[in-house]
């Protein structure tokens, strides 16, 4: 289906509300906790957080939540909102910039709409089946890409990639490309959107940190998948792959596998 103009203006309207929260605490003294799976989270992530369920409490009482602080709510209704506070917290507790806020809407399990969003930088990407992805309210699209020794990859981290077997497969694609940049979490994906990325290969994910991305990639004329090709859903492992040039995402896909 097609996203209804109501839940992209709400989108809009979530996003404003998580960044007044976020820059509040933005290069301020916090409290950094470690949680159970050694990840760091701070006040701002879930004041934030529990900020956008409120207000999806408030405005859709019948639609579900994910968070990735506060777990699951109403999670088989058939439109799910899933957030990611502080995607990049490593990068706000560290005064880097470059964190985002990732909202998306699944529509009975399926990516609807997504936005990312720089609370730092106000800069935003949203995106929604049957509409352009947009810049800063403007259309934006991806680019072609026709060598992968041309293209630039973007991952958050070289050392994401749990497995040996996931290493090597990385190393594969990276020393095949023309530039490699680390460090830029979702604001990766949207430079993909904005035709400046070619590739943005990562594992070690979560939903709520890849299905936001998916309307955003599409909109703009990208793919994203798994490893395999499969789309990304609910059941999705954790590893992902987003081209702006289906080409580039073929080319990655033959020497990302190892089975």
């Amino acid at each position: 289906m097609d996203c209804p103009a109501e839940f992209l203006a709400f989108a809009d309207r979530l996003a404003d509300a998580a960044g007044e929260v976020v820059r509040r605490y933005f290069r301020q003294p916090v409290e950094v906790i470690t949680k159970a799976d050694t990840s760091p989270v701070t006040i701002a992530d879930r004041e934030t957080e529990t900020l956008l369920r409120a207000l999806v409490g408030a405005t859709y009482p019948a639609h579900g939540v994910i968070g990735e602080e506060f777990g699951a709510e109403r999670p088989d209704a058939e439109f799910v909102w899933i957030f990611d506070p502080i995607d990049g917290t490593k990068q706000f507790i560290a005064g880097r910039p470059l964190f985002g806020t990732l909202i998306g809407l699944l529509h009975r399990g399926r990516p609807l709409l997504g936005v990312i969003d720089h609370p730092a930088l106000r800069e935003r990407w949203i995106g929604a089946q049957g509409h352009p992805t947009r810049f800063q309210g403007r259309p934006v699209s991806v680019r072609a890409c026709a060598e992968l020794s041309l293209a630039v990859l973007g991952a958050s981290s070289p050392h994401m990639f749990a497995t040996s077997e996931a290493t090597a497969a990385f190393e594969r694609v990276r020393t095949g490309v023309g530039l490699a940049i680390y460090g830029g979490d979702c604001y990766a994906y949207g430079l993909i959107a904005s035709g400046f990325h070619d590739l943005v290969i990562e594992a070690n994910n979560a939903i709520h940190d890849f299905l936001p991305l998916v309307p955003v990639i599409e909109g703009a004329g990208g793919v994203i998948t798994d490893w395999q090709g499969k789309p990304l859903g609910i059941k999705s492992g954790d590893k992902v792959l987003a081209a702006g040039d289906r080409r580039m995402h073929e080319a990655a896909l033959k020497l990302l596998a190892w089975h």
